[in-house]
Parts: structure tokens; C-alpha cells; sequence
């Protein structure tokens, strides 16, 4: 299971997320995304800690705590979507109308 965390400062580092969450349990990974054009942090993050019961304390703890003057958001992180390469999709059963008729 991964944590979502949400409402973060710009400033946060995952040595800082890494700090609050070690409090509730041994922190496994800390996934900070950063925007792709401007390098910038996008204000939320993913936390994966040892064990589930680590992970519900935290979550029970810290959400809606206040850090770094922000209100938390704190939860399961849900599934990522697989939205396919380029969206789209679907057209079967249409006519081609280059394909030559008999």
C-alpha cells in the first residue's frame, strides 16, 4: 500500500516527509513528483512505509494536521488509472472507406 499526501509546501524535501513519517513506523520510500517542464514540485507526494499498520497510523495522525503552515491531506493512495498511451481507442466496426468494395 502507498500513502497519498496531499496540500504540501513547494519547499517540502522527501528528508523532511521522511522525518514526520518515521515517527509512525520505518519509512520505505518517499516519491516526491516534480512537474516535467518546470522542475518544480507539484504539491503532493507518495509515502510507502514497512507495514500496513504503520501506514493507518500515520495516516489516522497526520490528516488534516497542520505542517509547514498547510492543513494535510492524508490518505490511501488510490490506484493509478492505466489510461493507455494515447487516449483515444475504440473505431472498431467502421467502414473503411479506402478498402475496395466487390
Amino acid at each position: 500500500m502507498s500513502i497519498f499526501v496531499g496540500n504540501l509546501s513547494y519547499e517540502v524535501t522527501e528528508a523532511d516527509l521522511t522525518s514526520v513519517f518515521a515517527e509512525y513506523g520505518s519509512v520505505r520510500r518517499v516519491h516526491l513528483p516534480t512537474d516535467r517542464e518546470t522542475g518544480r514540485m507539484r504539491g503532493f507526494a507518495f509515502v510507502e512505509m514497512e507495514t500496513l499498520p504503520q501506514e493507518e497510523a500515520a495516516i489516522t495522525a497526520l490528516d488534516g494536521a497542520e505542517w509547514m503552515g498547510r492543513a494535510l491531506k492524508v490518505n490511501p493512495a488510490k490506484p493509478r488509472e492505466d489510461k493507455g498511451s494515447f487516449g483515444g481507442g475504440g473505431g472498431g466496426g467502421r467502414n473503411n472507406s479506402y478498402s475496395k468494395r466487390y
